[in-house]
């Protein structure tokens, strides 16, 4: 089979797949009102997951993040790690999810293949999670995370987005967290979206906030692996787990693309932060793999350079549970 590569050169190895568009938390910075429905809650199948899955591993995709919203939020979420786990060519099974079932499901995810955990956490105050999210659930996310850990989950990673509110204090909070804990928590550079313009004006901050303090306390950059997201971690000999940053707004941040978005409505997203979108849903529907895969190698033809985040236009991305973040 061909493999993923645009017009710049760069080549795809990661499929980022929404499952659906609800959350159940009020984050801040992306739901503050909470989700609202626009239209049919006609999200993609888990059939339609396992081909859209199985179309992208068959051009060399290995790694699969399920996403939303939340994802946890669909009772098949099991079923479908399952169906994605046993697809040949996938070696990498991950979640991002905001921990609400996390807690009581992550035994039965992992045993159904899930590979990689990412957990949202903004705050590890328990009074500051409660103010973003707008739940108090921060012991129960903290237990289910421990959880994925005495499993033995090769690669849990915390997000949490960068604050202006919340970085200064929250640095010190998240080293500790990690000190004994093999995790890798990775701050996200606010990103300005449709619905949040005046959030964001209030609470940006740039990621060198975060990189200086890292460097005056001796953290040094380490090495990316060829299926890593936009990450740049830093590690430390006194800590078992990582601090990195997801800057954005950083020169040359798409340079390294390396993954691909299919919504949940079954739309395949060349950026997110884009416009529209290529529609596979007809194709997925009626199981035409080899029609699949051509109409994804025609779309990376019109995969622009960079995203324009620098020109405060965000594409047609509201917030980001619309499209996996």
């Amino acid at each position: 089979m061909g493999r993923l590569v645009d017009g710049f050169g760069r080549r795809f190895r990661y499929l980022r797949l929404s499952l659906t568009e609800v959350c159940n938390f009020r984050c801040t910075y992306c739901l503050p009102d909470g989700f609202r429905k626009t239209g049919p809650l006609d999200f993609i199948s888990p059939l339609e997951a396992e081909r859209v899955v199985r179309a992208f591993a068959d051009m060399g995709v290995g790694k699969v993040r399920l996403t939303g919203g939340e994802p946890s939020v669909r009772r098949d979420l099991t079923h479908i790690i399952a169906r994605t786990s046993a697809v040949p060519g996938v070696d990498k099974v991950c979640i991002t999810t905001n921990g609400w079932n996390l807690q009581r499901q992550i035994d039965g995810w992992h045993e159904a293949g899930l590979t990689n955990l990412n957990v949202s956490i903004d705050s590890l105050d328990p009074e500051g999670f409660r103010r973003i999210t707008g739940h108090d659930r921060l012991g129960s996310v903290i237990a289910g995370l421990d959880r994925a850990l005495e499993r033995g989950m090769p690669a849990v990673k915390v997000n949490g987005v960068l604050l202006r509110d919340t970085a200064a204090s929250g640095f010190d909070a998240f080293a500790e967290f990690v000190r004994e804990r093999p995790v890798a928590v990775r701050f996200i550079e606010l990103m300005r979206t449709g619905d949040n313009a005046e959030f964001f004006a209030d609470q940006h901050v740039p990621g060198a906030v975060l990189t200086d303090w890292l460097a005056t306390r001796g953290w040094t950059r380490r090495e990316r692996e060829l299926d890593d997201g936009p990450a740049v971690e830093f590690v430390h000999p006194d800590y078992a787990g990582r601090i990195g940053l997801i800057a954005p707004y950083a020169p040359g941040f798409c340079d390294s693309c390396n993954r691909l978005r299919v919504t949940a409505r079954g739309q395949l997203r060349l950026c997110l932060f884009g416009e529209l979108g290529v529609n596979l849903k007809d194709l997925l529907e009626k199981d035409e793999p080899e029609a699949l895969r051509a109409r994804i190698v025609a779309a990376l033809a019109g995969k622009p350079a960079g995203h324009r985040l620098h020109e405060a236009n965000s594409g047609d991305t509201r917030q980001l549970a619309q499209f996996g973040g």
